[in-house]
């Protein structure tokens, strides 16, 4: 399997998962969605909102061609939600609940640096002979 399609499918799979979560929580009321964690409703509807636009940012620039930069941004971004959602559930002493989040933050991380590794490759060709006409 090719690099590029590793990757698509590691975004799509990221995308499906942060944007289910993400309008879950969005949509669920906020003092149901405080009695199921122990942080406030208000930081979870952070939560929520970070992750459906972290989302969109994984598909959305690549699919449309513009901006492709934004895609390892928002990979990362999810990265470190990951390791917050990590850090949460060890502290919480749900120690077989910090894997699923640690399977994903490795996913997301995954996914920014294989996209970062691209646009840095694609920002050199671009601007090579720019840089050949200038000397």
């Amino acid at each position: 399997m090719k690099p590029t399609t590793r990757l698509w499918t590691a975004q799509t799979l990221l995308a499906a998962v942060f944007l289910s979560a993400g309008l879950m929580k969005l949509f669920m009321p906020a003092d149901v969605l405080a009695a199921q964690s122990h942080l406030p409703a208000a930081f979870m509807k952070f939560i929520a909102t970070c992750e459906t636009l972290g989302a969109i940012g994984l598909i959305v620039p690549g699919l449309t061609r513009i901006r492709t930069e934004l895609t390892p941004i928002a990979a990362a971004g999810l990265a470190i939600i990951m390791t917050g959602a990590v850090a949460v559930s060890l502290i919480q002493g749900l120690g077989a609940a910090a894997i699923l989040p640690a399977v994903v933050g490795t996913l997301a991380v995954y996914v920014a640096r294989g996209r970062w590794q691209r646009t840095v490759a694609a920002s050199a060709r671009v601007n090579r002979p720019a840089l050949s006409r200038a000397a």
